[in-house]
């Protein structure tokens, strides 16, 4: 099952930015063991310079839809709340980590028990959907 994971970076390469005030994100498909870039969003500075009001954080995160998380530098309460509720995952790192980094320490953790929460169930909730319907198809006896 492919991903899309979001990175907030001015460069493509580093991550850089607080969610809020990003002027693009480079956006992966993530399909253990292989990650590629498939987007790069950029904003306006018009976009960028919408500090505190909602409706920029609004149209950052219907950019990131279907995205399973997304990597920044920082990202306020008000952000977390609306990313968590359309299903995206913020992920706080340090200014500078590598986007390579960070894609590699996720694929390793695919191949061992480490993956965290988030991607565990980004990455096997379809089939854990399907294993449902499939419980609902089966006789019941009482």
């Amino acid at each position: 099952m492919s991903l899309r994971i979001a990175f907030a970076s001015s460069d493509r390469q580093l991550i850089d930015q607080h969610f809020g005030a990003a002027e693009a994100f480079a956006i992966y498909a993530f399909e253990p063991p292989v990650t590629r870039l498939v987007e790069v969003a950029e904003f306006s500075e018009t976009d960028v310079l919408m500090d505190g009001h909602e409706g920029k954080l609004a149209s950052k995160i219907e950019l990131l839809g279907g995205c399973a998380a997304v990597y920044c530098v920082a990202v306020g309460g008000s952000a977390i709340k609306q990313l968590l509720a359309a299903g995206i995952q913020p992920m706080k790192v340090e200014e500078g980590s590598a986007i390579d980094d960070c894609l590699r320490e996720l694929i390793d953790a695919t191949q061992t028990d480490a993956a965290p929460v988030w991607l565990r169930k980004a990455l096997h909730g379809e089939r854990d959907e399907k294993r449902f319907d499939a419980l609902l198809n089966e006789a019941w006896q009482e």
